[in-house]
């Protein structure tokens, strides 16, 4: 006997093992990588018992909590794979602004529980985002300007290790792996099965402005979004998504759009925080002009999921750059020049200036952010577009100061997504708490 638990595991060539093989990966490019096999793990039992039998069998170990793993690098083959999507409890303790929360809850769900309570929490921006993948990389999510990457609001963890020991780590306790579990990503050496976090209070008002601009004017857009990098107010996040169309808008030509919420306590602060949208020298020449309009979250939700489409295939890579706009430029008129359709998109951040971290393995980031997302229906279209986001990355490289772990590409662009100090700790660590090398790490490192 396997000891695995009955019913919700699935060794390879198995009835149901492709269907859960797939069911991992959010979109339909599914890599051809395959576990020897699937545990659909419920609780912490189920964990152990997965655990032991990777060691007693001679397997690596891979975790997979749900969301958007566009590079699916928990896919191994002949790992055992554990699927904790089904550890998705959550408490909420209002008076004291805290909540405990399973890895496999999705973020969008966890905010809308939150926003009924008067709380708010930096979820991810996208539906079907899980928490388990999503804070272990850091969480850029909503108002992280102000809140930090979700990874600074997690105050605990509960960790099943790789000898089977059932552990709470924080700041007292377990210090070194709470430290390496805020950061590390796909490359963490033990398996999550609850996260404490902070709350904080709802926003009173999300406010939005709407400038669209054609590809045409992108030396003068891209320009200006650089320079003001140090002026924008942290309770926005200045994003330009680039695409083909934007369907939500009714455009179906080229468009560079500038759509930014801005979470404030009224609506005065808001619309006054998104003014600054006014001052790009070509405003006059926006296709859509809409200095401000009052929003909320289903509906931003449903915005950024025009552009993630789960029956398109993805190829995703991504950037941080202090770099110029005169520097990037190059880069970024070729990027839009070879752009596939929509829902393909480049996506401008400006995130900087970085403020002081805390203490955590979270510890590459930079004022801009570029994120390129590839996208194809047509699986014959592969060999036509899947290269495009990789490519155009590796050829700004020499501008990047590393990479975001949310969207990577390691398996195939390697690339810094850590300090060499946080390497070098995260090594230590592991050595520590998974010496054997059970845990499988990053497709890719430098």
């Amino acid at each position: 006997m396997s000891g695995l638990p009955a019913g919700r595991h699935f060794f390879r060539g198995d009835d149901g093992y492709e269907a859960a093989r797939s069911a991992t990966v959010w979109h339909a490019r599914v890599p051809e990588r395959y576990p020897e096999v699937i545990v659909q793990a419920v609780d912490a039992d189920d964990i152990i018992a997965g655990l032991h039998y990777a060691k007693s069998n001679g397997h690596n170990v891979s975790i997979v909590s749900g969301g958007h793993s566009f590079a699916a690098s928990h896919l191994r083959d002949g790992a055992v794979l554990l699927d904790v999507s089904r550890l998705n409890h959550a408490t909420i303790d209002v008076e004291k602004s805290r909540a405990v929360v399973g890895p496999g809850k999705g973020g969008s769900l966890l905010m809308a529980d939150l926003q009924e309570q008067g709380l708010f929490f930096p979820g991810g921006h996208c539906k079907g985002v899980c928490l388990g993948g999503y804070l272990l990389q850091g969480g850029y999510g909503w108002n992280s300007r102000i809140y930090g990457p979700a990874c600074e609001s997690v105050i605990g963890v509960d960790v099943v290790t790789a000898d089977g020991e059932q552990i709470h780590c924080n700041e007292d306790n377990h210090a070194d792996l709470y430290w390496a579990a805020r950061g590390a990503g796909s490359g963490f050496f033990g398996v999550v099965t609850s996260y404490h976090l902070k709350l904080y209070p709802r926003p009173a008002v999300c406010g939005t402005s709407a400038y669209l601009y054609p590809f045409e004017l992108a030396d003068e857009v891209y320009t200006w979004a650089r320079s003001i990098g140090a002026e924008v107010d942290p309770r926005v996040e200045l994003q330009a998504v680039a695409s083909r169309g934007e369907p939500t808008m009714g455009i179906e030509s080229p468009v560079i759009s500038f759509a930014s919420p801005a979470f404030a306590d009224s609506e005065e602060e808001a619309e006054k925080a998104l003014a600054i949208f006014g001052s790009c020298p070509v405003a006059d020449k926006a296709l859509v002009k809409i200095p401000y309009m009052p929003t909320d979250l289903p509906t931003w939700y449903d915005i950024a999921m025009t552009h993630y489409l789960s029956d398109h295939y993805y190829a995703v890579d991504n950037m941080w750059t202090s770099a110029s706009a005169a520097d990037l430029l190059p880069g970024i008129r070729n990027i839009l020049d070879t752009m596939p359709p929509h829902p393909a998109h480049f996506l401008w951040l400006n995130w900087g200036p970085v403020p002081r971290r805390q203490d955590m393995a979270y510890s590459v980031e930079d004022d801009i952010y570029l994120a390129l997302y590839g996208s194809w229906k047509d699986p014959a279209d592969e060999a036509k577009y899947a290269d495009w986001a990789q490519s155009n990355m590796a050829a700004m490289s020499h501008l990047a100061s590393g990479i975001q772990l949310a969207d990577e590409n390691l398996g195939r662009r390697p690339a810094r997504f850590a300090s060499d100090e946080a390497m070098a700790r995260l090594d230590e660590v592991r050595a520590a708490y998974d010496p054997d090398g059970l845990f499988n790490s990053w497709m890719g490192r430098l």
